[in-house]
């Protein structure tokens, strides 16, 4: 595998990019502060250090969104970083808002991908609720590698203000995370999006994310060819092409939704 980490002199240059960018959004924007959704993950643990790190506590809101699915240790691990950083956060309930939707679409009850996007869509919604009557921006919690190969909800948890996060592959989440001083059970803990119920990210996208990380620094960020990749990293090239294949078809999800060009 690539070694994609970085040196501490470079987490330190990172940490200070992403706290000043994100001064920069909530700054630029006359915003009173961040509200950012806690899943217990560490993708949105990290986004909270440093939200913090850079807005202080009393300028930055957590919502801890269960579902029906949501694990019990992930949530308590959610309001568990909302109280090491000082910051104030809200528990609310999803399953009533999922219910109601279900209840008025009953066709989709049983679809699992549905249900789980709908799950995603109703905590942007209710991001967006307390953001908007808090004069608050969205923090996202995305990281490079799951934006790469789209893994992640259209108009749920890619619906926000800003990334900050979102140029560092999975790996390096995880070392920023403990530069910082994210405690090592966080920063180690399983990724899960948590959609559907035992659901975790690598078992669900067929791949261990430093394979992923490295297939993506090499042939989607960087400038080897499939076969080249495959020799480098010691795996198969059907691998590196299913890689590629969600990368370009997901294409959709990272851009402004288009329309027709011009007439002249």
């Amino acid at each position: 595998m690539i070694d994609l980490q970085f040196s501490e002199e470079e987490l330190e240059r990172r940490r200070d990019h992403i706290t000043a960018f994100i001064r920069d959004r909530v700054g630029s924007a006359g915003a009173d502060g961040a509200v950012l959704g806690l899943s217990g993950g560490i993708d949105s643990t990290l986004t909270a250090y440093l939200a913090v790190d850079a807005l202080g506590a009393e300028t930055v809101r957590g919502l801890v969104l269960p579902g029906e699915v949501s694990g019990a240790s992930n949530m308590s691990d959610a309001e568990r970083v909302a109280q090491e950083l000082g910051i104030g956060y809200d528990v609310i309930e999803i399953n009533p808002i999922v219910d109601s939707l279900l209840a008025a679409y009953p066709e989709a009850e049983g679809d699992r991908e549905a249900v789980g996007n709908a799950r995603a869509r109703v905590r942007a919604v209710l991001n967006y609720l307390v953001a908007n009557h808090e004069g608050r921006l969205v923090l996202g919690t995305g990281n490079r590698s799951e934006a790469a190969v789209g893994y992640f909800t259209k108009y749920g948890d890619g619906a926000v203000d800003c990334h900050p996060i979102g140029n560092l592959y999975k790996g390096q989440v995880r070392q920023l995370a403990r530069h910082v001083g994210v405690p090592e059970e966080l920063a180690a803990k399983t990724a899960t999006a948590e959609l559907w119920a035992d659901q975790t990210d690598e078992e669900e996208l067929g791949i261990s994310y430093e394979t992923l990380d490295s297939i993506l620094a090499a042939h989607v960020d960087g400038p080897l060819s499939v076969a080249a990749t495959s020799r480098l990293l010691d795996v198969d090239e059907e691998t590196v092409e299913r890689v590629r294949g969600m990368y370009d078809r997901s294409e959709h999800k990272r851009n402004v939704p288009p329309a027709p060009d011009p007439l002249p």
